[in-house]
């Protein structure tokens, strides 16, 4: 995929190298700025309105530096039981969430945002996504928290890494777990005239400059 006309500039708020790995894997060219936005401000009402207006506040807060580029903020909570459960700060932590998700299903929500400011363009939505986990021996959990990825994820879990092995199935989108709903933003970006189809090359691709 491609930028068409003027080329918009693409911009990833945020420093997730999860989030940036799916975009570049995606094929898209795009530059990431953070959003430094407090994220403690925002008083929690329910899962899918909070993770929006973080996502939004992230956004928005980069488009106001950048109004000319494309800015894409995202937010990814994990619940169950109508408990959030947010990153581990210390081993004791993620033990207790790994214990609590064993052989449960839980929620993953993503809320996203695109905004372009010029262009007066705020778009922003949320993806929920279903996932199961296997029943979890105390070996298991202990050997995965030794291998120190259950931190800063939310979950104490990164679907994508080591802990692909706690995962027994997914009942929706496999990307918005990792971080950020893929087949969403794109789709966006395409109706919006950002990002354009061409044709693929047989024997391999060129990288991408993010």
């Amino acid at each position: 995929m491609q930028k068409t006309g003027q080329d918009p500039l693409l911009i990833l708020a945020s420093k997730s190298p999860r989030r940036r790995y799916l975009l570049k894997q995606a094929g898209l060219s795009f530059t990431v700025i953070p959003s430094h936005f407090n994220e403690r401000v925002v008083p929690f009402s329910s899962p899918e309105n909070h993770v929006i207006s973080l996502a939004e506040a992230k956004a928005n807060q980069v488009s106001e530096r950048y109004p000319e580029g494309w800015v894409i903020g995202a937010d990814t909570i994990v619940m169950i039981d109508g408990t959030l459960l947010g990153k581990p700060g210390s081993r004791a932590e993620a033990r207790l969430m790994l214990q609590r998700l064993s052989g449960k299903i839980h929620q993953v929500l993503t809320g996203y945002c695109i905004c372009c400011k010029s262009m007066n363009r705020n778009y922003s939505d949320v993806i929920k996504t279903e996932v199961q986990f296997k029943n979890l021996s105390d070996a298991e959990i202990e050997w995965y928290i030794r291998t120190e990825e259950p931190f800063d994820k939310a979950g104490a879990y990164a679907i994508q890494g080591l802990g692909t092995f706690l995962v027994k199935s997914i009942n929706g989108s496999y990307t918005n777990v990792v971080g950020l709903p893929v087949c969403e933003v794109i789709e966006f970006l395409i109706k919006e005239g950002v990002i354009g189809l061409t044709r693929t090359r047989h024997h391999g691709s060129e990288g991408n400059n993010c």
